[in-house]
């Protein structure tokens, strides 16, 4: 994968999405909400109301960034919700979320590797992960390890970016990944390459019934999606 033509070579994906997220982690709350108009704080509002029958107490967020899903599920009351990315700076951002909101006796956040993460088997009620699944080096590994640390009879739900079937929705949607977005987070953050990996990743990301096969492949049952707003982004929970 490369991001940029001017970007050195790097030893993994892995290494560089770190190193991207790190550069724009002090913009990229403001960017997210920008960018989509608030859209992605009703997605997660709709990931949590989508697992609130389960109860979980025990929650991993993967891919937590700065922490923004993670906040959103303490409105489930669980007894403890872990955050785990691979972003230092992001990771910092989030901290200092939790702790103005004083729920640092509920979530903790850690720097940890998805494809290896650092706790037992069945471990947990929920594992969530926003908008991180395309950015795992191995999506495969990744998800088997998601459903490693699943207890039996838990769920996994997965906010995804997807693309549009619909012709028009899915040109005006591509135009504005590509043309629009590249310029205002370059303008924005300074770092014009992530807002081209971005659409990019999208792209490469096996979404719909792709992505849920392999969910199947990797332990999951009773899968099912959600599609919002056209297809933009996608919903999947799977129990495990």
């Amino acid at each position: 994968m490369t991001i940029s033509n001017k970007t050195p070579a790097i030893s993994s994906k892995k290494e560089q999405v770190r190193q991207m997220f790190n550069s724009i982690a002090g913009s990229y709350d403001f960017l997210n909400h920008f960018l989509s108009l608030g859209i992605d704080r009703r997605w997660r509002r709709r990931l949590v109301r989508e697992v609130k029958p389960g109860a979980p107490k025990r929650i991993l967020d993967v891919a937590t960034g700065t922490a923004d899903l993670a906040l959103e599920l303490a409105r489930l009351k669980p007894e403890k919700i872990v955050g785990v990315d691979i972003s230092e700076k992001m990771l910092q951002i989030g901290e200092d979320k939790v702790r103005k909101r004083n729920l640092h006796n509920i979530i903790h956040l850690q720097k940890a590797d998805s494809e290896n993460l650092p706790f037992e088997s069945n471990s947990f009620d929920l594992v969530t992960v926003a908008f991180g699944v395309r950015n795992f080096e191995n999506l495969e590994t990744g998800l088997a390890e998601l459903h490693r640390v699943v207890r039996d009879g838990g769920t996994l739900a997965v906010l995804e970016f997807s693309m549009p079937q619909q012709f028009l929705v899915r040109q005006l949607y591509l135009f504005y990944f590509k043309q629009i977005l590249p310029f205002l987070g370059r303008l924005i953050s300074g770092n014009k390459s992530a807002y081209i990996y971005l659409p990019d990743s999208v792209q490469a990301f096996p979404c719909g019934q792709m992505f849920e096969q392999l969910l199947y492949k990797t332990g999951f049952i009773k899968v099912r999606s959600h599609k919002l707003h056209f297809g933009i982004a996608t919903l999947y929970v799977a129990d495990c």
